[in-house]
């Protein structure tokens, strides 16, 4: 069953209820939502690209995104015909790669439509490239009115509670939001759902006295509040370390494009090699760079110098960085994934927060290498 259709199913409260409901909520949302860049948009590309950034990221983050991202690329076309580094370099920071390489796609989809535009339903949304059941149905309800839910994770929380649900399951979740969406006014709903989940129906310490709903909330009626949903554990962080080759040739250092697939896909990087959980064995981190050096046709002028390790968290990585700067001859290194770049002229290449790094600490220190 699609979304759009649950508005017909039974819903787990009285429908004279569910009415009071809604203008509870909506009435609070007038009065009390966040001013954000996004907020009040309806143009759908601007409604995409502000959902597709604020998937695992925080608000803070993305507000500082939003507007350098629509001043590089302002429409669909734009992003469209842009090339994919820059798309990379201007999502640099934001993380989760994919999903700025994910939104071209989707752009070079709508631009092969007969008016060139992003579809305005639902299921035609959900046909784009990386736009899974949330991102379709915020898009939906909020530029075209269209009466489907979009539940992220502060609505499955917010609803867990309401309905006092231990374990929401996808199914449930998605019905039941469907079934609440308020018929005039889609976009909005939404969006105050998500809003009261993000600074009233918090995971911890949730603000009760607060909340336009908790008249009609069986988990705290119940005392379960702080219980709901039961939370899962927690997949385990991976610590790894890895070796980076920093191949100097003359004023310019070489830097190779990650496959499209995996951590940080499709960005530049030194070339690397996992070495293992123990950053104190340095000498293995030199030998997997001299490995490198050769395995990329180079020939080392001077020993390998030990630069400043790194720490890095990805969402279940705590990855640790060990680079070692090479002087070498490399005459004949090249190919269209390898690129020899001068540090103090950075060149406009998407490029991972800890290259960056090492980058700018080589441009201020010329030849001399930074201590380990």
């Amino acid at each position: 069953m699609r979304p759009g259709d649950a508005a017909s199913e039974p819903l787990p409260v009285g429908r004279e209820s569910v009415a009071h409901l809604r203008a509870a909520l909506l009435d609070h949302y007038d009065r009390r939502r966040r001013s954000l860049p996004w907020r009040g948009e309806t143009d759908a590309y601007r409604v995409l690209v502000s959902e597709v950034m604020l998937q695992q990221t925080r608000v803070e983050t993305v507000a500082k995104y939003y507007g350098p991202w629509l001043e590089r690329f302002p429409d669909v076309a734009a992003l469209a015909d842009a090339e994919e580094d820059a798309v990379l370099e201007v999502w640099e920071g934001l993380g989760y790669y994919r999903r700025a390489r994910n939104l071209q796609r989707a752009a070079r989809t709508c631009r092969e439509r007969p008016d060139g535009s992003i579809p305005s339903s639902y299921a035609e949304l959900r046909e784009l490239p990386g736009v899974g059941e949330y991102t379709a149905g915020a898009v939906a309800s909020i530029a075209f009115g269209e009466r489907v839910p979009a539940a992220d994770g502060n609505v499955r929380r917010v609803l867990a509670r309401l309905f006092d649900v231990p374990e929401p399951k996808p199914a449930w979740l998605r019905d039941t939001a469907a079934g609440l969406v308020d018929p005039e006014r889609p976009g909005d709903w939404n969006q105050a759902l998500m809003d009261l989940g993000a600074t009233v129906c918090v995971p911890r310490a949730p603000r009760c006295q607060e909340c336009p709903l908790s008249a009609w909330c069986r988990a705290r009626l119940a005392g379960t509040e702080a219980e709901r949903p039961a939370r899962g554990g927690r997949q385990a962080v991976r610590r790894v370390s890895f070796a980076l080759a920093v191949l100097r040739d003359g004023a310019s250092v070489l830097l190779e494009r990650r496959p499209a697939a995996g951590l940080l896909g499709g960005m530049w990087a030194f070339p690397e090699r996992e070495v293992g959980r123990d950053v104190g064995d340095t000498g293995a981190a030199e030998r997997a760079v001299l490995a490198l050096t050769t395995a990329l046709g180079a020939r080392p002028l001077a020993r390998a110098e030990p630069l400043a390790a790194y720490e890095h968290r990805f969402t279940h990585i705590h990855a640790t960085y060990v680079p070692y700067l090479v002087s070498v001859d490399g005459a004949g290194v090249g190919g269209d994934d390898l690129a020899w770049v001068e540090p103090a002229a950075p060149p406009e290449l998407a490029l991972p927060v800890v290259q960056r790094r090492i980058l700018e600490g080589l441009a201020g220190r010329g030849a001399t290498p930074i201590a380990g």
